[in-house]
């Protein structure tokens, strides 16, 4: 019966222990009110429905890039790029920190030596001889975690070393976009560049024509001067389009940690479309945002040192042990009388400390509201990156015909004027320069389109474009 009773008794010791952290400590679960505050649900603003069997969010970034020279570079930078390899430097600081927090689950041994030698005075005249003693002892102690303060603390480094990956995905895609940006705003800045060369050779023309018209009286030398002037407007603005390219490259050549030099490219007409723009719920996109999956990681881990700050307010129970060997006569330290041993259990509760443990929680629990509102604040921010991602695409492709149109008549525009220059004293040469600018203007504009994903082109190719395109896990 006695037996029995001890055993109910261990039993029912047992229990209360593994209940004793949950009173501390709690489980981390998302916020309520991010839900209520920030609604993941509707995130983005669309203006077609959406289908949880349409994600883009599943792709991996090749298939988004139907050019194989920008797959290439992009390739080269994610290995090579010193953003990504400084994010692998903190990953291994968070993995040490976490094998430090498991650790702190396992005894510490300690091993001591020691050796002593004594020389007495003289008692009585007789010389005393010299006395060696000696010890080697190993000593353990071990934590019991009983309000589950290892076990928050190990959850902690686990969520920081999610959150370090997270992070490096985050600058994947960053380092994917910028690529991609850089790479699509070059082939932009080519086109430009041939445009206002044929414009410049265009006004080079104009310029004989004119002077041959002058020569017949049709027009007057102030035409002349002004068809000279409109040629050279449109050549001082080649230097600039080839500093933009060289400073785009070289910027280019940064995030391929190569030294500044000349980037290897197509041509933006040589750019195919991204067949379907399948972009799937809210939910599915900001569930693979690695940007997201970092804010809540780093909340989770500020939630559990608030849980490891609470639990420093509670007694903290060791054992510690020692055993080992020690004599006072060194030629017997190896005898077994020289054995000895002690087992000790302690309970530490902290009753002064100078109000630590106080602002230890208080600071605890400013960082957990911090990363609560982080986590509130990247969620929005994608919600609206992917809003303006989406209606950029939208609008692009929404002017896309009417920009065709306009090139059709400004190019009908620029013949018009120049032939009723020759036979009409009613047009002069501005009438000619004002269409021949606005043809100009018009062309650069349609490589802006272009540029965003107008229709028959590459979808979004603007930075912020690739950023939604490039939710997924990298894989």
């Amino acid at each position: 019966m006695a037996l029995g009773r001890r055993k109910g008794l261990v039993a029912l010791t047992a229990a209360a222990l593994a209940l004793l952290p949950s009173c501390v400590t709690r489980t981390y679960a998302r916020p309520p009110q991010i839900e209520r505050e920030v609604a993941t649900d509707a995130l983005f603003r669309v203006t077609a429905p959406l289908t949880a069997d349409q994600s883009i969010a599943t792709l991996p970034w090749a298939a988004l890039f139907s050019d194989a020279v920008v797959r290439e570079l992009i390739s080269d930078g994610l290995e090579r790029n010193l953003d990504l390899k400084t994010a692998l430097a903190r990953i291994e600081v968070a993995e040490a920190n976490l094998a430090q927090s498991r650790a702190a689950f396992v005894p510490t041994l300690d091993l001591r030596a020691q050796y002593g030698t004594a020389k007495q005075p003289p008692v009585n005249g007789l010389v005393t001889p010299r006395v060696e003693s000696g010890q080697i002892a190993a000593t353990a102690s071990w934590e019991i975690d009983v309000w589950g303060k290892l076990r928050s603390a190990k959850r902690a480094s686990q969520a920081q070393l999610q959150a370090s990956w997270a992070l490096r995905h985050t600058i994947q895609t960053a380092l994917i976009a910028d690529i991609g940006s850089a790479y699509y705003t070059l082939l932009a800045y080519d086109r430009q560049l041939a445009l206002t060369e044929e414009a410049v050779a265009i006004r080079a023309k104009d310029v004989e024509a004119v002077t041959a018209l002058k020569s017949s009286a049709v027009v007057t030398g102030a035409d002349v001067a002004q068809s000279e002037a409109s040629r050279y407007a449109a050549e001082v603005t080649i230097p600039d389009l080839k500093r933009n390219i060289r400073e785009t490259e070289n910027a280019l050549s940064v995030l391929l940690a190569r030294p500044p030099h000349e980037i290897k490219r197509t041509t933006l007409e040589a750019q195919l479309p991204l067949a379907g723009l399948k972009l799937g719920v809210p939910a599915q996109l900001l569930a693979n945002r690695p940007d997201v999956q970092e804010a809540e990681l780093l909340l989770r881990s500020a939630f559990e040192i608030t849980n490891v700050a609470r639990a420093f307010f509670y007694p903290s129970l060791t054992l510690t042990g020692t055993i080992g060997l020690g004599n006072s006569d060194m030629e017997e330290l190896f005898s077994p009388a020289s054995v000895f041993g002690n087992l000790f259990a302690g309970l530490t509760q902290p009753v002064f400390n100078q109000g630590l443990n106080k602002q230890r929680l208080r600071v605890a629990r400013a960082r957990q509201k911090e990363a609560l509102y982080y986590f509130k604040q990247t969620l929005l921010r994608a919600g609206q990156e992917v809003s303006n991602a989406l209606y950029a695409h939208e609008t692009a492709v929404a002017k896309g015909e009417a920009r065709k149109r306009q090139l059709e008549a400004l190019t009908k525009s620029v013949d018009f004027t120049k032939e009723l220059l020759r036979y009409t004293s009613n047009t002069n040469y501005i009438d000619v320069l004002t269409s021949e600018q606005q043809l100009l203007t018009a062309q650069f504009a349609a490589v802006n389109d272009r540029l965003q994903g107008a229709a028959g082109g590459p979808q979004p190719l603007s930075r912020l474009g690739w950023r939604l395109a490039l939710v997924q896990r990298h894989r």
